[in-house]
């Protein structure tokens, strides 16, 4: 199976920026469907964006204009770029793949008022 690791997270105030990756230990992002999902401490999960692999995107409606997804199949790396952090975008994200089912062990994204 493929293996993922999330990175990037951290802490930052709201308005920042920050920029998670999603690593894979091979070449995959061009034929999977990868996902973000995020998920805070008694919270649901919640789907933040998805990437195709024809390349078309679909953004959660909490996030939409504010965070974009993208992969470089090259690095076999997919990236969430997050603009405009707010408090409640607070949680650990994780990223999926969806044909195959497997998550990475997640990244924690902390946004300060």
């Amino acid at each position: 199976q493929v293996q993922l690791v999330e990175s990037g997270g951290g802490l930052v105030q709201a308005g920042g920026s920050l920029r998670l990756s999603c690593a894979a230990s091979r070449s995959i992002f061009s034929i999977y469907t990868v996902g973000w999902y995020r998920q805070a401490p008694g919270k649901q999960r919640e789907l933040v964006a998805l990437i195709f692999a024809g390349g078309s995107t679909n953004y959660g409606d909490s996030v939409k204009g504010r965070f974009t997804v993208s992969r470089d199949n090259a690095k076999n790396t997919v990236y969430l770029q997050m603009n405009t952090l707010k408090p409640e975008d607070t949680a650990v994200y994780y990223c999926n793949l969806h044909q195959l089912g497997i998550w990475g062990q997640g990244t924690q994204v902390t946004v300060s008022s």
